[in-house]
C-alpha cells in the first residue's frame, strides 16, 4: 500500500486506529468515560429506563391490565441491565441495522428478552408504553451527564483544587514579584497566587455539581395525550414526576416532545467557566516557568526536542490548555444549540448529544495533564529573589500611601517624580524617605521595608483557601 493509499475500512478499532485522539491517543486518561458516555453506556441507560418505566406502570394501581411484578419477576428484570454486555449490544446494533431507530431497536431487544417467560410475555404490550423516544432519551442523557460528572470529571476538577491548595500553603511565605499588564508590581507570594486559582475552580465546582438535571416522561408533545387516551383516570403528572425524581432528576412538567435542554447549557456553560480558568492558569503557569520561577522535573529518558537536548519544555500546561480550548469550543455549541428546537422538535440536537462524551472526554484529559505538571513544578526561590531585589521601585505604594496618612497632598505625585522611569535602589528610597514631613516612627517602618517582605496578609490568604 502506497502513503496516498487509505487503509481498509476493515481496520480493527484500537487506541492506534480510533479516528479521534479522544478514544486513541488519550485512550488510557478517557477510559473511565467509557462506562458513561460510550454507545454501549447510553444503550444500558436506555434499557434501565425502558424497564423501570414498565415496573412503574406495574405499581400503579389505575393502570388495572398489568399486575406489579413479584419478586422473582423483579430479579429477572434486574438481570437484563445487570448482565448487559458488549454482545447485548451488539444484538441491538443488529436490530437497529433493520429498523433504523435506535430507540426501537431497543423496545425489540427487550420483546426477545421477554420471550419464553409468561410474567415478562404478558407485559410486552407495556415496554416503551405511551412514550416517545425522547421520553427515554432525555433521562438517559440526563443520567450519563449526571454520573459522568460526579463520578469522573468533578472529582478531576477538585484533585486540581487540592493540588493548588496544597501548592499554595507549601509557597504561602515564598514573595514574588507580581506582575500587572506584564510590569513590575507590588509583591506577593506564589502560594497566594495558586490559592486565587483554587479558590476561583473550587467556585465553579460546586456550581457546577449544583446544576439541576431535568427529565420528563409525558409523550408526544409533553401533554399526555396516549396516557390519558388508555387510562384517563390515572393521574399521569404524579406518575411522572415520581417516575423521575425516583431516578434522582429533577421533574420538569413543561414540554414539547423533548426536555428542552437548557439544564444541558447550565451544565455546559457552568463547565467551560472552570475550563477558561484551569486555561488562565495554564497560561500563567507557563510564563513562571518561562521566566525562571519554576523549574520542572523531569524524567532521564524523556526527549524535550528532537533537536535541543538541552530543553524541558512545559508540555503538559499546553497540552491542557489545547483540549480545554476544544472542549470549551463544544462546550459552547451545545450551550448555544441544543435549547433551539423547532416548533415541537426537530432532530438536530440527536447527533449533537452523541458528542457530549468528546467534550468530557477533552476536559478530563485537560485535567490529567495539568496535574501532572503541576506534580513536576519545582520552586525557584533564588530567581524569585533576584526580581524582588531588582524591582524597589515598587515601594513607592506603601510610602506615598504613607504619606498621605499624614497628610502629605501630593504623596502620589512626589512618587511619581521620585521613580517613574527610573531604578530605583535601597540607598536612594531610604533617603526620599528620610526628607519626609512624616514621624520618626512611620519613616523607620517605611525604611525597614524590602520588596520581599511587603506582601500584605498573602501569606494568610494563601493558607487559608
Amino acid at each position: 500500500m502506497s502513503l496516498n493509499e487509505p487503509s481498509s475500512d476493515s481496520t480493527p478499532l484500537s487506541a492506534l486506529s480510533a479516528v479521534s485522539p479522544v478514544d486513541g491517543r488519550y485512550a488510557r486518561h478517557t477510559a473511565p468515560l467509557r462506562g458513561f458516555c460510550s454507545e454501549m453506556a447510553l444503550m444500558r441507560y436506555r434499557l434501565s429506563i425502558e424497564l423501570r418505566w414498565l415496573q412503574a406502570l406495574g405499581a400503579e394501581p389505575g393502570v388495572v391490565e398489568l399486575a406489579a411484578f413479584d419478586a422473582k419477576t423483579a430479579a429477572l428484570i434486574d438481570k437484563i441491565t445487570d448482565a448487559f454486555d458488549e454482545g447485548e449490544a451488539r444484538r441491538i446494533k443488529d436490530i437497529e441495522a433493520t429498523t433504523n431507530h435506535d430507540i426501537k431497536a431497543v423496545e425489540y431487544y427487550l420483546r426477545e428478552k421477554f420471550d419464553g417467560n409468561d410474567a415478562l410475555q404478558a407485559a410486552i404490550p407495556y415496554i416503551h408504553f405511551a412514550c416517545t423516544s425522547e421520553d427515554i432519551n432525555n433521562i438517559a442523557y440526563g443520567l450519563m451527564l449526571r454520573d459522568a460528572r460526579d463520578t469522573t470529571i468533578l472529582p478531576a476538577l477538585n484533585g486540581i483544587v487540592d493540588e493548588l491548595r496544597a501548592l499554595g500553603a507549601a509557597y504561602a511565605d515564598r514573595a514574588m514579584l507580581a506582575r500587572t499588564h506584564g510590569q513590575a508590581a507590588s509583591p506577593t507570594t506564589m502560594g497566594k497566587e495558586l490559592a486565587v486559582f483554587a479558590a476561583r475552580l473550587r467556585r465553579q465546582a460546586q456550581s457546577w455539581s449544583a446544576v439541576a438535571v431535568l427529565g420528563k416522561m409525558n409523550g408526544a408533545v409533553g401533554n399526555y395525550n396516549a396516557h390519558v387516551a388508555a387510562f384517563p383516570d390515572v393521574d399521569w403528572q404524579a406518575v411522572s414526576k415520581c417516575f423521575v425524581t425516583a431516578l434522582g432528576l429533577t421533574w420538569n412538567p413543561y414540554t414539547t416532545q423533548i426536555e428542552p435542554h437548557d439544564w444541558i447549557a447550565e451544565y455546559a456553560d457552568v463547565l467551560a467557566r472552570a475550563n477558561t480558568i484551569l486555561i488562565d492558569l495554564c497560561r500563567d503557569i507557563w510564563t513562571y516557568v518561562s521566566i525562571g520561577y519554576f523549574a520542572q522535573k523531569h524524567l532521564a529518558a524523556e526527549v524535550g526536542s528532537s533537536t535541543m537536548p538541552h530543553k524541558v519544555n512545559p508540555i503538559d500546561f499546553e497540552n491542557a490548555e489545547g483540549n480545554l480550548g476544544l472542549a470549551n469550543a463544544l462546550l459552547d455549541h451545545f450551550s448555544r444549540k441544543l435549547p433551539i428546537s423547532r416548533l415541537q422538535r426537530d432532530l438536530t440536537d440527536s447527533t449533537v448529544l452523541r458528542n457530549i462524551g468528546t467534550a468530557l472526554g477533552l476536559t478530563l484529559v485537560a485535567c490529567r495533564s495539568l496535574s501532572q505538571g503541576l506534580g513536576k513544578l519545582e520552586l525557584d526561590g533564588d530567581a524569585l529573589a533576584r526580581d524582588l531585589d531588582q524591582a524597589w521601585e515598587v515601594l513607592a505604594e506603601p510610602v506615598q500611601t504613607v504619606m498621605r496618612r499624614y497628610g502629605i497632598t501630593d504623596a502620589y505625585e512626589q512618587l511619581k517624580q521620585f521613580t517613574r522611569g527610573r531604578r530605583i535602589d535601597q540607598a536612594s528610597l531610604a533617603k526620599f524617605i528620610d526628607q519626609l514631613d512624616i514621624p520618626a516612627d512611620a519613616k523607620a517602618a517605611l525604611k525597614a521595608l524590602r520588596p520581599a517582605t511587603y506582601i500584605g496578609i498573602a501569606a494568610e490568604l494563601a493558607k487559608d483557601v
